[in-house]
């Protein structure tokens, strides 16, 4: 099952079926453990239809909740963080943490800062080597349940974090740091341990940079990483929390503006972002 947010409200797609809910407030729809069972009570009350110019127009599949991050969780992201800070001299920093019991967790985006399918997303103007991370996200309630898994892009200023790691804030948050979408899947149980995710970089009409990655080469689990994350924080509308990336373009790789990014994750889509300055 996927939800995708509209202006219209809830598509809920079903079985091939795409049902549409009038939606008044998004964070009382997304935030309810067992999301699953209860949006399929909702579907008996609502008309389908196979028209699929009812997605033609996606929002942001979310309502205010904060967008978290989780770092180093891939051998590849240890890999290329160790590379990018080592002249700061803060390149063990990241294989600490990579072997650590306490995951690296880090505010992300707001709403606000945070794009859909289709749209753009930013490279920082004081930045000169930039990236798109591609990463499974979670929706979380908040009694700490993992109700549902979408797309996030994670864009990254490896330049700045690379400077110095104590800038790791300004090289994530900034205005149009972050995409989520095309929905959010919302499927009866975990997802496939094997689910895959790819990324491709377009620049010109051209492929620049490609790659795939299975979820399950990831060090950490999804539930120890929500664990940590709700130790000392509440969440009154649920979270987002995206658990790191295992693609990374080799060092001499950096985003343009016009390139787009297409990242896909089987079960859930793809999702398309331009990238502007």
């Amino acid at each position: 099952m996927k939800i995708y947010k509209t202006a219209s409200g809830a598509v809920i797609e079903h079985q091939n079926h795409f049902h549409l809910k009038k939606v008044d407030d998004w964070d009382l729809f997304l935030n309810r453990v067992n999301l699953h069972k209860a949006l399929l009570e909702e579907l008996n009350g609502l008309s389908f239809s196979e028209d699929k110019n009812l997605l033609d127009d996606l929002k942001t599949p979310m309502g205010t909740q904060e967008i978290w991050a989780s770092g180093v969780t891939y051998m590849r992201s240890k890999e290329a963080r160790m590379e990018e800070s080592k002249k700061a001299g803060g390149g063990t920093f990241y294989d600490r943490v990579y072997d650590a019991d306490r995951p690296e967790l880090f505010f992300k985006a707001t709403a606000q800062r945070t794009v859909p399918h289709k749209g753009t997303v930013r490279i920082r103007k004081d930045s000169g080597w930039d990236v798109p991370e591609p990463e499974l996200t979670l929706l979380i309630s908040s009694e700490g349940t993992i109700e549902g898994y979408t797309i996030g892009n994670d864009m990254s200023s490896r330049s700045i974090e690379g400077e110095n790691p104590l800038y790791l804030p300004q090289a994530k948050t900034y205005e149009g740091c972050a995409a989520l979408g095309p929905c959010i899947y919302v499927p009866e149980g975990p997802i496939d341990k094997n689910t895959m995710i790819s990324l491709e970089i377009v620049r010109d009409g051209q492929e620049v940079f490609s790659s795939a990655v299975s979820i399950n080469t990831m060090k950490r689990k999804h539930k120890d990483l929500v664990a940590y994350l709700f130790r000392e924080c509440n969440f009154p509308q649920g979270c987002f929390l995206m658990t790191g990336t295992g693609i990374i373009p080799p060092d001499e790789f950096t985003l343009q503006v016009g390139d787009t990014t297409r990242i896909t994750i089987a079960h859930i889509g793809t999702l398309t972002n331009v990238v502007g300055g």
